[in-house]
């Protein structure tokens, strides 16, 4: 089998089988293309050796097959594409931007060992470069109060706004979470929680605070069949101003203006809520195996990043304020 025909399957495989997002796939199909094009351009030893000792005189001279088995990549490869990554004169990549690409080519070889097409994992113990340590950016509760603010009224607008904003920060959903959630995701009568699904098609329920079930109902009730009118009838939660179902850029350009209004001189983005909802919770008291599960990590290790926040904040606040601290 072709080194194009596996990676063929491998994506066929994790967007079937694995039900990973469409974005995922595209992104693993770009990482994977990108190791191929690398492939292609080394040269395949076994073939050389082959050449060296059949071909008789002359045979120094003929150039290296490029790799096209899949038997032909070695663990000197993988390795040997990791640093080509961070050392393109073009453009070398960041160490997460390697670490990402490595991931998807780890994969790409598990699968291969898995469907029988190789003997051996030669990328099993390749290890991407540390990465530095990159702490979420949050706001303060002030600022978010400020952020929420800024999206007061009784325009149709403003009132999808409030509800957009605050069911984003009460629930730390991710953007993509929201704005795909339909009106039957939320019940007016027993408003307490919402279903979200994430990251391949994992679902959870996370509870919602009054003031978003009270900015979600008043605009159910107030603005949404308005905007329903303007458009094909869509069964999308939230909509645009022309009848049609928020998108990621949407609910991006909301946020950004109601950050411009309310005067924040921080960057602010959807996933700026979503890091201010676990380092509020965090720093309130709440236990990082609970925030884990709100947030739809796989993993604790990933939430428990926000601790140190909490612990940066408070060693400020400790500096700042003991009179013997510094």
């Amino acid at each position: 089998m072709t080194i194009a025909t596996a990676v063929d399957g491998y994506l066929r495989h994790v967007a079937v089988e694995r039900g990973l997002a469409a974005n995922t796939v595209a992104a693993y199909r770009r990482d994977l293309g990108l190791y191929t094009a690398w492939l292609a351009g080394q040269p395949d030893s076994d073939a050389g050796d082959a050449v060296s000792a059949g071909a008789g005189a002359g045979a120094a001279d003929a150039p290296a097959r490029p790799i096209t088995n899949l038997r032909a990549i070695t663990r000197h490869h993988v390795s040997a594409f990791v640093q080509y990554l961070g050392l393109r004169p073009e453009s070398p990549l960041t160490a997460a931007s390697i670490a990402r690409i490595l991931s998807t080519v780890r994969g790409f070889h598990r699968f291969l060992l898995g469907e029988g097409l190789v003997e051996t994992d030669v990328a099993h113990d390749s290890k991407p470069p540390k990465l530095a340590l990159r702490l979420p950016k949050a706001i303060s509760i002030e600022q978010v109060a400020a952020l929420l603010a800024a999206t007061d009224g009784d325009d149709v607008q403003r009132l999808r706004d409030k509800a957009l904003l605050e069911l984003l920060y009460a629930t730390g959903a991710r953007v993509s979470e929201v704005v795909d959630l339909n009106v039957d995701d939320v019940r007016l009568e027993d408003f307490d929680s919402v279903r979200l699904t994430g990251k391949g098609d994992k679902q959870r329920i996370v509870p919602v605070g009054s003031f978003a079930r009270a900015a979600v109902s008043d605009y159910l009730v107030r603005a949404r069949p308005m905007l329903s009118a303007r458009g094909r009838s869509t069964p999308a939660l939230f909509l645009g101003l022309r009848g049609q179902r928020v998108s990621r850029q949407n609910a991006w350009l909301i946020i950004r203006a109601a950050a411009e209004r309310a005067g924040l001189t921080v960057p602010v983005s959807p996933h700026t809520l979503r890091h201010s909802f676990a380092t509020h919770l965090l720093a309130g008291g709440a236990d990082v195996r609970v925030v884990q599960e709100l947030l739809g990590h796989s993993s604790v290790a990933t939430t428990q990043i926000y601790t140190l926040v909490t612990a940066d904040t408070l060693r400020d606040m400790y500096t700042l304020s003991h009179p013997r601290a510094r």
